[in-house]
């Protein structure tokens, strides 16, 4: 299964970028961006920008997806 995750662009050198959360940053690909801008939240897949997110939106998601998390964990003790 994959999953495409909200990532905030930290740095961009044209197509190519860092997107960040939590402190882990990942390399991306911004191909399918129409121009990307620092600071704001894209849904990485793949290595690849598919998607803007408005900060709102991302926040939400990133919410939702560390809870689910924290559920994993209790699991696993």
């Amino acid at each position: 299964m994959c999953l495409a995750v909200p990532l905030k662009l930290t740095h961009i050198d044209g197509n190519d970028g860092v997107a960040e959360r939590d402190g882990v940053s990942r390399r991306v690909r911004l191909d399918f961006i129409k121009e990307p801008r620092l600071g704001e939240y894209v849904i990485i897949h793949a290595g690849f920008a598919i998607e803007r997110l408005d900060e709102a939106r991302a926040l939400a998601d990133i919410k939702a997806a560390e809870e689910i998390e924290d559920e994993i964990r209790k699991l696993r003790v």
